[in-house]
């Protein structure tokens, strides 16, 4: 029987994650990006500028109003997060037995909080990586939004 076993990630499906600040990506998601197009979210009317393609111009504006104006559009991205654990031997302490037998400590607690911001983000469909160390980088990965890359994680953060 494993930690998550005992704790499961899944009993913090009703949080959300959501980016105070703005995001770039290359994935259609829920956070604001800090780049303008095609979406569907509306942004503003902005003066059109002789020169500026014609495409994004609000011709039933221009029947009502006579004069051009441009649509501009609010683009969405993903968040990409790497989550970083220290694994040094002062986050083993204290050693705190519970009642299961697991024993809790700080590398433990983060490895928890770390799962459920993993869960999260993969319900969200934004990436996320862990990176774990001590004197070195233990463990590295690459920020990815799959199931097998959350599982993987989870099986880094138990072991």
């Amino acid at each position: 029987m494993s930690f998550f076993d005992q704790f499961p990630v899944q009993a913090y499906n009703h949080l959300d994650l959501l980016a105070n600040q703005v995001v770039e990506g290359f994935i259609i998601g829920l956070h604001k990006s800090p780049f303008h197009g095609f979406s569907v979210e509306f942004a503003e009317h902005r003066l059109y500028n002789p020169g500026e393609s014609t495409k994004d111009i609000d011709w039933k504006v221009y029947a009502r109003t006579d004069k051009l104006f441009s649509k501009k559009f609010e683009e969405e991205t993903n968040l990409r997060c790497q989550l970083v654990i220290d694994a040094s031997s002062s986050m083993f302490f204290p050693d705190i037995k519970l009642k299961s037998g697991f024993t809790l400590n700080k590398f433990v607690f983060s490895a928890l909080g770390a799962a459920c911001l993993m869960n999260v983000l993969r319900r969200q469909r934004d990436a996320f990586g862990l990176s774990v160390f001590d004197e070195g980088l233990r463990i590295h990965t690459h920020a990815k939004s799959s199931t097998g890359h959350y599982q993987l994680l989870l099986s880094h953060l138990d072991g």
